[in-house]
């Protein structure tokens, strides 16, 4: 049987954006809200999720991705602002918003659907939405839980929280563990 491998494309964060984005979950946490939370050092800019693969198609992946990252220079992002998907009245998702060359890191996330549908890789069915998942509400919330988590998030006050140029991308392995994911690059690639 072959071996399979969760995988996905992303974006990583420079550390000094990771203290801030740990500062607002800090905030919303002290009410004990329904939200299973990503560490802070698992916060990540999905450009594209392929699930369940196997593992020799890695390096397919890989090409076709090194491929799109020759056609890019390094642009900038902001982290900026926070919300809820799919909106504030029922919470599903606590996101970070995102500022800075947008065009250009949306012409990178097409770029690289469009490979991997070569590949074979069904493209998503959602609009891009660039954003950094901060938590994710618990299955067992109950409506008014939600409710009261959105009503934190409308609350709060997330300006600037950092800058940066994003200078590669990654294929990214994802082993689910009971402690929460371990994320094994497998792939990087300069812009």
């Amino acid at each position: 049987m072959t071996e399979q491998i969760r995988t996905f494309i992303a974006v990583e964060l420079p550390s000094q954006l990771r203290r801030p984005l740990a500062q607002i979950q800090e905030q919303l946490k002290r009410e004990r809200h329904p939200v299973r939370w990503v560490t802070p050092d698992k916060i990540h800019l999905t450009l594209k999720f392929l699930g369940e693969i196997a593992a020799e198609q890695v390096a397919a992946v890989g090409e076709s991705c090194a491929r799109v990252a020759a056609h890019f220079q390094p642009f900038q992002l902001e982290a900026i602002g926070v919300g809820c998907f799919p909106h504030i009245h029922r919470p599903r998702n606590v996101w970070i918003g995102l500022q800075g060359d947008l065009e250009i890191l949306s012409r990178l996330q097409t770029e690289v659907e469009a490979a991997l549908a070569e590949l074979g890789f069904p493209p998503e069915n959602r609009k891009f939405s660039p954003h950094l998942t901060l938590g994710r509400v618990r299955r067992q919330a109950r409506p008014h839980e939600a409710r009261r988590l959105g009503q934190a998030v409308a609350a709060l006050a997330a300006p600037s929280l950092g800058r940066w140029t994003v200078e590669h991308f990654i294929v990214m392995r994802s082993d689910l563990r009971p402690d929460g994911p371990v994320y094994t690059p497998q792939h990087t690639f300069k812009l």
